[in-house]
């Protein structure tokens, strides 16, 4: 596996040079890594950058799910939820350890706008639609097996209601694993590098990007013949950025969750919920030892990297909670953490109420040949990023710098790095023993399962750091899996730079623990530190930091 010095070593070494990538790809989210991923196993020499971590934006703040999208097909979008379906049986194959399935509880009460027999039916076009290749079969419950299945969920006026299949997923780690494996590809994947300015050639093409190092503070031109933008929410300010004003594509909305504990609010499924206010449709999702609620679905025009949860936000959630689940009756201290993010939806005419607003992706190159993707969903996204690395190659062809050579990408069949090695039976169980094995009885059994179902077969390789050095087997927190040595295997193999990279997005810690974290702060930081050589006063910034994330995901308390 690359590590991060040899990818920055690398990435050094061909821009001291007069070399010029065939892609520079410029947003380090699921499309943007899908999309380096894509290219770069064709063969072609590729550059990410991304001004944060990989996945800070949307791609780390989803609804983490894989799914076809029910709820489009009421909206007759077919060609999506084929689209979605089919992708979600290849994500469940080349990440069986981060694409499980989960069950979905679709209620139907009296007041209910479809009836059981319209829902099934429904169901039944949706597994038509996978080719009947969903994890499961839906079945119908009767009133009483929902109640058994579910004993919080309201049942007045209940009907019944089917049970279908789709996928849960960490969002955060499977752009990171793609991205790793576009890295073991041959492209070059830089976090923390800012675009400040795009470079044009004398025919006024873009061919390139003046990048600052975010945290070393240095600053470089990247050249290519080809350029991506995948920035998501910032994709018009990119497009803009040094060039005649481009109208505004996105209509970007916003998307909260809240976390409470499941001894709090216990489902055994994703409950499939209509807000009692305005019928749009949220989720209650089981999450181990916590249960997630979301997500809202209102315009954005603010900063999206100041995102976050409101208290008008936290109260439509525990509103349509406390609706289905009456007997729980949430209130606001109940919530632990919370997450928002954007979605950069294309901008419709004659779209009106927000989630009404088309899920599709568009691809557009501006007349300065800047590819811009924008939209889509995460479920679909290796699709989308063939689909603008196609077009990549088109725009390669026009300008006469095809790369020769190019090869098959492969990436419906070649497995993301912690399903390499995968037991064909998929017995998960197998795996699990891996770690056992790794950890040389120096790791307890909650510990090698929580690292076996977190990273996959790598899981492995933090439980043989571990049992090299039993400094790096202690929890970083009493009572929770995490240990020391996921901060080695953080920085040294993940790209993680920062405390709030390795809190937020290489562990949940930041959202699943009680105090999200600010207990383990000092023992994160202070290894960081040994590991990255930071100075007395880039430890303190960096705990500092995270702190102020924390505060910024609690704000909604303190508003009126």
């Amino acid at each position: 596996m690359t590590s991060r010095a040899e990818m920055r070593a690398a990435s050094d070494r061909f821009n001291a040079s007069d070399s010029v990538y065939d892609l520079l790809i410029i947003g380090g989210g699921i499309t943007g890594v899908g999309a380096a991923r894509d290219a770069a196993r064709r063969g072609m020499s590729v550059c990410l950058v991304e001004m944060d971590d990989l996945a800070s934006g949307t791609s780390s703040r989803s609804s983490k799910l894989v799914h076809g999208g029910l709820r489009y097909l009421e909206q007759l979008e077919f060609s999506l939820v084929f689209e979605a379906v089919s992708e979600r049986r290849i994500l469940m194959d080349i990440a069986p350890h981060l694409v499980k399935p989960l069950g979905f509880l679709f209620p139907v009460y009296a007041s209910s706008r479809r009836g059981v027999f319209t829902v099934n039916l429904g169901m039944w076009v949706y597994d038509g639609l996978s080719l009947f290749r969903s994890p499961r079969i839906h079945k119908n419950l009767s009133r009483k097996a929902v109640a058994e299945a579910e004993p919080e969920l309201n049942r007045d006026g209940l009907k019944g209601a089917p049970l279908y299949w789709d996928c849960r997923t960490d969002d955060a780690r499977l752009s990171l694993e793609t991205a790793l494996d576009a890295a073991e590809s041959g492209a070059h994947v830089l976090n923390w590098s800012k675009v400040v300015g795009l470079v044009r050639d004398d025919q006024g093409r873009v061919s390139g990007a003046r990048v600052r190092d975010v945290l070393a503070g240095e600053e470089r031109t990247v050249r290519a013949n080809a350029v991506i933008n995948a920035t998501g929410p910032w994709s018009d300010r990119t497009r803009a950025m040094g060039a005649k004003a481009h109208k505004a594509r996105l209509r970007p909305t916003k998307g909260v969750h809240i976390v409470v504990d499941s001894e709090r609010l216990r489902v055994e499924n994703a409950v499939v919920c209509f807000h009692p206010q305005d019928g749009r449709v949220l989720f209650a999702i089981p999450w181990g030892s916590q249960t997630y609620i979301g997500t809202t679905d209102t315009d954005f025009t603010g900063d999206p990297a100041e995102v976050a949860a409101s208290h008008d936000d936290v109260r439509y959630l525990l509103e349509a909670c406390n609706h289905y689940f009456p007997g729980v009756s949430l209130v606001e201290d109940d919530v632990l953490a919370t997450w928002a993010g954007i979605r950069p939806l294309i901008g419709e005419e004659d779209a009106g109420d927000e989630s009404a607003v088309s899920r599709e992706h568009e691809i557009r190159v501006d007349s300065d040949f800047l590819i811009t993707i924008a939209g889509g969903k995460l479920t679909t996204y290796r699709r989308m990023a063939a689909e603008v690395v196609d077009r990549a190659v088109n725009v390669l062809m026009l300008a006469g710098k095809m790369p020769t050579d190019l090869r098959e990408a492969r990436t419906d069949r070649e497995a993301l790095p912690g399903a390499v090695g995968w037991p064909a039976d998929d017995d998960e169980a197998k795996v699990v023993q891996l770690v056992v094995d790794a950890a040389e009885d120096k790791l307890p059994e909650d510990i090698c399962r929580y690292l076996a179902d977190i990273y996959g077969t790598r899981g492995a390789d933090v439980a043989a750091l571990a049992a090299r050095d039993q400094r790096l087997a202690v929890r970083l927190i009493p009572g929770r899996p995490e240990i020391v040595a996921q901060v080695d295997h953080a920085v040294n193999m993940e790209l993680a730079a920062t405390v709030r990279d390795f809190f937020i997005r290489r562990t949940q810690i930041f959202f699943r623990d009680r105090d999200q974290g600010l207990e383990a702060v000092d023992t994160v930081a202070s290894r960081m530190r040994d590991l990255l050589s930071w100075t007395e006063e880039q430890e303190t910034a960096e705990i500092l930091a995270y702190q102020e994330e924390v505060a910024r995901s609690r704000r909604w308390r303190h508003e009126a």
